[in-house]
């Protein structure tokens, strides 16, 4: 694919993001390999770098295996996640600022060292973790109607919306993530529950996972970075009005809000 195309599909995801306004889906204009999806997502990334933002971490997508079914792949995939992004509990999320949202409860992970693949194992992740935190990844499809194939989503930041961090961070120490419990609930009402193996095995794998994927691009993930490490459920769709709380076994739970 012309480099030209790259950055023009890529300033096409950006001015959707900010103009609210979905443009159609790119797999049926273009016939995309992953490599030039993630071309598209790195020029994304560099228009935001050039209007004055910050990568402050990045996120894991596409952990579980009913999403990897429903779009015909066998490997996660991934994102950066910009300072404007973040958000804390306690603070209204604008549904004017998003397109069609969804909330995913997530584990988000600390780092206090840098991890540079190949070659990351889940021990390696373990010891380089600071502290994990309950998050909730709201995901959003700049592709209208979430009518996407894997290099739509992957294009588009993989489906990054905002994330919201809770105060509490936990170190790590006799935890073990692979049976910590989840309970999803809306509006007072549960969506669903889960346990830490619904990611990847252990959520840690998804970081790992991860890491050694960067690699190929001689990318690591750096001390301080926050690392969305996948849905422990299916994403559950918002509005305004909605309330969603995440309560974590051991770490403490985490809450969103949502206004026009």
């Amino acid at each position: 694919m012309e480099h030209s195309i790259i950055q023009q599909l890529a300033n096409d995801l950006y001015e959707a993001e900010k103009s609210g306004k979905a443009i159609e889906t790119i797999t049926d204009r273009y016939s995309l390999t992953n490599d030039e999806a993630y071309a598209i997502q790195i020029e994304g990334m560099n228009l935001r770098l050039a209007n004055g933002h910050h990568i402050v971490g990045k996120k894991i997508g596409l952990t579980s295996k009913a999403m990897q079914n429903a779009l015909g792949v066998f490997e996660p995939d991934y994102g950066y996640i910009a300072d404007y992004m973040v958000g804390y509990e306690g603070e209204a999320i604008s549904l004017g600022e998003l397109i069609s949202p969804k909330v995913e409860p997530e584990i988000a992970f600390v780092l206090q060292e840098d991890l540079q693949g190949p070659g990351v194992t889940i021990a390696d992740v373990l010891r380089a973790t600071a502290g994990i935190m309950p998050a909730i990844e709201i995901i959003d499809s700049r592709v209208k109607d979430w009518k996407i194939k894997i290099q739509d989503t992957i294009a588009d930041g993989a489906s990054i919306g905002r994330i919201v961090m809770s105060g509490k961070l936990t170190p790590i120490d006799d935890i073990d993530m692979r049976f910590m419990g989840l309970v999803l609930e809306k509006n007072g009402e549960i969506v669903a529950t889960a346990a830490g193996a619904a990611v990847l095995g252990h959520p840690a794998n998804a970081v790992a996972w991860l890491a050694n994927k960067l690699a190929q691009f001689n990318i690591g993930l750096k001390k301080g970075e926050i690392i969305m490490s996948g849905s422990f459920t299916a994403a559950c769709p918002v509005m305004a009005g909605d309330n969603v709380s995440c309560y974590f076994d051991h770490i403490g739970n985490v809450s969103a809000r949502f206004k026009k």
